[in-house]
């Protein structure tokens, strides 16, 4: 989880630097799940607007593998 990820989940009301074990790879994984359904949306452009360069931009940008 990168440090963008987990200053988000701080301004949401998380504490990201206190999850261990089971807790901290659910919320990781939460995070990745977000950022991906993002990314995916973002894709769709290239079937309409012929750029896929916004989802490709979300999931480097979260440090999610695509």
């Amino acid at each position: 989880m990168n440090e963008r990820i987990k200053e988000l989940a701080k301004q949401a009301g998380f504490n990201p630097y206190n999850y261990e074990g089971a807790n901290a790879a659910l919320f990781k994984k939460f995070a990745e799940l977000i950022v991906e359904e993002c990314a995916n949306v973002a894709d769709e452009n290239y079937i309409h607007r012929g750029s896929r360069t916004c989802g490709l931009a979300i999931r480097l940008h979260f440090g999610v593998e695509e």
